[in-house]
């Protein structure tokens, strides 16, 4: 039997457990926990009355305590062995709580910095994909990249005019379906991860008086 054990993500002890310990009869600790002088919200929050099944598959009543309530039963148990007992929970309180806090308590030492290496890797390489998200999801077009957006209007711009004042109106209307689109006020304010699907959408492009 485990000196202390978690219960509801805390450490905790229980009366069958220190009867075992201290050498007492069980239904003595359980008097002994009815007589702490106690205040109602003491015991209430530190010692939860439970039960445990006998061999003989028979339900019995048993109180399962905090650190705190522990504490404060053990108090009343004295002598060499009480106390080495006392010293043995005390530890193992310690530990678990250790334990629940900080997983890796338990660990050898070179383990740990392994695993803590593993982290720091873990929570860099988090901090890369979350720089290149913003990198698709919010930064706009490059100067390189709005520059080969507009040699791909004026290509396909100069695929239905020849002649310069043929030209304009195309430019015109090419950029402004660009732009309304993809909700932006300029085509420099496009986002990097909708460039290649502006491209195509130029690459498709028709005029409306050709789709007339």
């Amino acid at each position: 039997m485990k000196l202390v054990y978690t219960e509801n993500n805390r450490p905790v002890t229980d009366s069958l457990n220190v009867a075992e310990k201290f050498i007492k009869e069980h239904r003595r600790v359980m008097q002994d926990i009815r007589d702490l002088g106690c205040s109602d919200e003491f015991r209430q929050h530190h010692f939860v009355l439970s039960s445990y099944m006998t061999s003989q598959n028979k339900e019995l009543p048993k109180y399962i305590m905090t650190e705190q309530g522990f504490t404060l039963l053990a108090m009343g148990y004295t002598g060499d062995t009480a106390m080495s007992f006392k010293e043995d929970y005390i530890s193992e309180f310690t530990r678990m709580r250790q334990q629940l806090t900080d997983p890796y308590a338990a660990l050898s030492p070179e383990l740990r910095a392994v695993i803590l290496m593993d982290t720091k890797v873990q929570k860099l390489e988090n901090r890369v994909e979350e720089i290149d998200s913003k990198v698709e999801t919010q930064i706009t077009l490059t100067q390189g990249e709005q520059r080969r957006l507009q040699k791909a209007v004026s290509a396909k711009v100069y695929e239905f005019a020849s002649e310069k004042d043929e030209r304009s109106p195309l430019y015109q209307e090419l950029y402004r379906e660009i732009k309304d689109r993809w909700g932006v006020p300029s085509y420099r304010d496009l986002l990097r991860k909708d460039m290649q699907a502006v491209i195509k959408y130029i690459d498709a492009w028709m005029p409306k008086k050709v789709c007339r």
